[in-house]
């Protein structure tokens, strides 16, 4: 709960409804702790229950570690030092990482939205340590769309070979629908995601992709858009994508013409991008300012222009889940301490999120106050 004294206050998880809040816990939360060694080594206070309270008096409530063990002795939780939960916290990692997987099992089985696609939105998000040299490591996430119930998440480094954003790092099937940035715009996410049986909807990235006509020449992108000049034209054309060793996989190159106000706006982002990097901008840049394009593998019988078009905004749902992500539950503020425990405080705060959001989804489910209501027999007069 918050309290305003002399201002804005951490919240105190010791003093929340505990009894409640566990009733929102994966069923076997206390099973993984000793699937994990969460509790191996420990001499005292091995309970699981108190383990994960103090744990998110620091994660869920953003205390330090010296502010969580004062709590923690406060509310008889746990007698340690900040350093004894330090190792707890670096313990902790694969339970953790279990808890959030144990949800997005819960997430996965619940009620299909009859008469919609079935997306899965796909997108990163680099979380920094604080600090000139505090590291850094990215968040790849999929959403279910239209149930927005997370299917799958993995941890990274953003520095080495196989840690970028690139289709690889999903588990991808025969069936999928891929909404994805332009950071996923490369021949070799396109050719993985079609070898997987999966179909991909990806904003356009010029220089960061080559499209051919079927004759294997380049495509005349720039000469087709300067033909387009009246708001709200859509185009469609076929294009290829060649890739080396491989045979070039055909998609559907799919456009519209932006109206005056959002391209002011466009390019008003670029010239200031622009001037900060004091950089000079290249004319067709200043051209594909003015259109939204998409590559996509999506069928055209299922699929017209003007769906594909329409169906690409749902991807902006995974970015307002990473924006409420580090707004609500302060994923963007890394404590700097080392790799271990990093990932585990990251796995943490994703626990956090995906519970507040199995809350929140309660909540409208059932009543405003968001648990059933129960009511005390009456005293006998």
């Amino acid at each position: 709960m918050w309290r305003p004294a002399s201002g804005m206050q951490k919240p105190n998880a010791a003093e929340e409804d505990w009894e409640f809040l566990t009733g929102f816990f994966p069923a076997r939360w206390e099973t993984l702790a000793a699937e994990t060694d969460a509790l191996k080594g420990l001499r005292q206070d091995k309970s699981a229950e108190k383990f994960l309270r103090v744990l998110l008096l620091h994660v869920g409530c953003g205390l330090s570690l010296r502010e969580t063990v004062t709590r923690a002795r406060q509310a008889n939780l746990a007698q340690l030092s900040d350093v004894a939960l330090l190792k707890r916290l670096r313990k902790s990692k694969d339970w953790l990482h279990a808890l959030c997987d144990a949800l997005f099992v819960e997430q996965r089985s619940g009620p299909a939205v009859s008469g919609t696609p079935a997306f899965r939105l796909l997108d990163s998000t680099i979380v920094k340590e604080p600090g000139p040299t505090g590291s850094q490591w990215r968040i790849h996430y999929s959403l279910q769309w239209p149930g927005l119930s997370c299917d799958y998440f993995k941890l990274t480094s953003t520095e080495g070979k196989g840690t970028g954003e690139a289709l690889s790092q999903y588990p991808l099937g025969d069936g999928d629908y891929l909404l994805a940035d332009r950071g996923y715009c490369r021949a070799q996410d396109f050719h993985h995601a079609s070898g997987k049986g999966a179909r991909t909807l990806v904003r356009l990235n010029p220089s960061g992709i080559r499209l051919e006509t079927a004759d294997g020449k380049s495509f005349p992108l720039l000469a087709r858009l300067r033909g387009l000049t009246k708001t709200g034209q859509i185009r469609e054309w076929p294009v290829w994508l060649p890739l080396a060793g491989a045979t070039p996989l055909p998609a559907r190159l799919c456009l519209i013409r932006n109206n005056q106000t959002a391209i002011k706006l466009a390019l008003k982002k670029l010239r200031r991008e622009a001037s900060k990097d004091q950089r000079t901008l290249a004319p067709e840049t200043l051209l594909y300012a003015e259109f939204v394009m998409v590559l996509t593998t999506f069928p055209a019988q299922e699929f017209p222009t003007e769906r594909v078009l329409e169906y690409y905004r749902f991807r902006w749902q995974v970015e307002l889940l990473f924006k409420r992500f580090k707004q609500l539950a302060q994923l963007g503020h890394l404590p700097k301490y080392d790799d271990e425990s990093s990932q585990a405080w990251l796995y943490g705060k994703l626990f956090v999120a995906l519970l507040t959001e199995k809350l929140i989804a309660h909540a409208r489910a059932f009543s405003p106050w968001g648990y059933r209501l129960h009511q005390d027999p009456e005293p006998v007069a």
